[in-house]
């Protein structure tokens, strides 16, 4: 059995299907944590959606969390006008995967899904977030403010806060070096947003998947077909 994490995945289907079934090899004994944001930016977000199911109903063990991007989605579905989600060529990208014009359209399973997304996942030697958490909040506070988890950029870790869990994270693009380099030190906190959809930044354009046992760092250069985005 082998424990992964990735995130990040902005509706890049095609590169998200080579890291697991070809880089990978994913098992169905193996565990596989995805720390969200599987919609917007990106081509295919109904199909990141239809495969992550479909490898839940195939028996494999996929753990997936609530990223900003996914509640956006959410929030847009249900009728919060007053939220805005992605940009305008964003949001034709999104409504077009799902085949709608509008986000209330979109299928309610699909919308049943990502509101069941927890925010949060302690598991043994970690603690996994979309982004983060407040850590000069109290200790009950920081764990409930659902708001930071999703959305915070920058954050000091403070380990007496995570019982000897190293925290694990997404949200930030970050380049792949420097990625490369917190997993060759172990930081207490490890950022593993590469970019991926960022198909014109050299610097990113990767999704990154980290052996959470070896601290292997896999990282598969964005695969789609083009698809209009801008640089970042």
């Amino acid at each position: 059995m082998a424990r992964y994490v990735s995130t990040d995945l902005h509706g890049c289907l095609r590169t998200f299907r080579h890291l697991l079934e070809h880089e990978l090899q994913l098992q169905p004994t193996d565990e596989l944590y995805l720390l969200g944001d599987y919609v917007n930016k990106g081509p295919d977000s109904r199909g990141v959606l239809d495969y992550l199911m479909a490898l839940s109903a195939r028996g494999y063990q996929v753990h997936c969390l609530r990223g900003n991007h996914d509640q956006e989605l959410l929030d847009a579905a249900l009728g919060h006008r007053h939220l805005t989600w992605a940009s305008a060529a964003d949001r034709g990208l999104t409504l077009e995967s799902f085949e709608v014009s509008r986000a209330e359209d979109i299928p309610d399973h699909y919308l049943r899904w990502l509101s069941a997304l927890p925010y949060q996942l302690d598991i043994p030697g970690f603690t996994l977030v979309h982004a983060g958490f407040n850590f000069q909040l109290p200790p009950d506070r920081m764990r409930t403010d659902w708001h930071t988890m999703l959305n915070i950029k920058q954050f000091t870790v403070d380990d007496s806060r995570l019982q000897g869990r190293r925290l694990v994270h997404g949200h930030v693009p970050t380049p792949t070096a420097e990625v490369q380099r917190r997993v060759r030190v172990r930081s207490s906190a490890i950022g593993l947003d590469t970019g991926c959809v960022y198909r014109h930044n050299p610097e990113l354009a990767h999704l990154a998947a980290l052996n959470l046992d070896t601290f292997a760092l896999t990282l598969v250069p964005n695969r789609e077909q083009p698809y209009p985005i801008a640089r970042r």
